[in-house]
C-alpha cells in the first residue's frame, strides 16, 4: 500500500528542485496540498504511450525512464527524470494522449497531481501560467541542444556529455577520493547505449578508451568520474 506522505529526504528533493523552488510559497503550498504519493518498484510502468493524461507528476526518489519502442521493436530512451523534476505536463496542457512510456528505474517515489486539480491551481494562480511557460521554454532549449549534438558531435563527445550530465544529476562523492564522483544512477551499458541512440558495442569501446585515458573508472557498481576536466575536453571535441 502506498505511504501517503513523503519522507524527509523525498520532500527535500521536491522542495530543492530548481523550478519548483522558484515558485511562490502559496503556489507551492497549493500544489503539495493536492498531491498524492505513489511508490513503485524497478520496471513498474507509470504511464504508457497513448494513455489519457490523468496526472501531472514529479520524481521524489529514484528515477523515471522516459522511452519509446520503434515499429521494429527497438527500445529508445530519451531521458531519465531525476528527483525534483516535474514531468507529464505536456499532455495535461494540450489534453492529448501521452507521447511516451514512463517506467520506474529502481525503487522510485513519484508525487502526483490529478488533472482536475492541476486545472484548478491554474485558475487560482496566474503565476502558474508563466511558470509553466518558462518550464516548457527550458525544455525546448534542452531539446534543441540534444538535436544539435546528434547532428554535429561524434559518439565519443556525446557520451562524455551524457556522463557529465549524469554526474551532475546523480553524482555521489567517493569516500576514498573527494575529487572523484560516482554516478549513482545504475545503468547497464545497454541502457546507456539506448540513451545515446548507439549500439552497446560502440559505447563499450568508447568507455574503455576513456578508462585508458584515466578520465573515468568502470567498476562493478557503476561508473566513476576520475578526471572531470579530461571528460569535459572530450565532450567539447567536434572531430
Amino acid at each position: 500500500m502506498d505511504d501517503p506522505i513523503l519522507n524527509a529526504e523525498e520532500r527535500e528533493a521536491i522542495n530543492a528542485g530548481r523550478w519548483f523552488s522558484s515558485l511562490s510559497p502559496s503556489l507551492r503550498h497549493d500544489i503539495l496540498r493536492c498531491a498524492y504519493v505513489k511508490r513503485l518498484k524497478d520496471g513498474d510502468l507509470i504511464t504508457a504511450r497513448g494513455d489519457p493524461a490523468e496526472e501531472w507528476m514529479a520524481c521524489a526518489k529514484g528515477a523515471v525512464r522516459v522511452s519509446s519502442t520503434s515499429l521494429s521493436g527497438k527500445q529508445i530512451t530519451f531521458t531519465y527524470v531525476e528527483p525534483g523534476i516535474w514531468f507529464g505536463d505536456v499532455s495535461i496542457i494540450d489534453g492529448d494522449s501521452r507521447t511516451h512510456d514512463a517506467y520506474a528505474h529502481g525503487d522510485t517515489t513519484i508525487l502526483c497531481v490529478a488533472c482536475a486539480d492541476f486545472q484548478k491551481i491554474l485558475t487560482l494562480h496566474v503565476e502558474f501560467y508563466e511558470a509553466m511557460l518558462k518550464l516548457q521554454a527550458r525544455r525546448i532549449r534542452q531539446l534543441f541542444g540534444l538535436v544539435e549534438d546528434l547532428s554535429t558531435l561524434p559518439l565519443r563527445s556525446r557520451l562524455a556529455k551524457q556522463l557529465l550530465h549524469l554526474a551532475r544529476s546523480y553524482g555521489v562523492p567517493c569516500l576514498n577520493n573527494s575529487q572523484e564522483t560516482r554516478i549513482g544512477l545504475h545503468l547497464a551499458q545497454e541502457e546507456l547505449a539506448q540513451l545515446l541512440g548507439a549500439s552497446r558495442q560502440r559505447v563499450n569501446q568508447e568507455l574503455k578508451a576513456m578508462e585508458r585515458e584515466e578520465a573515468i573508472r568502470i567498476e562493478a557498481g557503476g561508473i566513476v568520474i576520475h578526471d572531470r576536466n579530461a571528460l569535459m575536453r572530450v565532450s567539447e571535441a567536434d572531430l
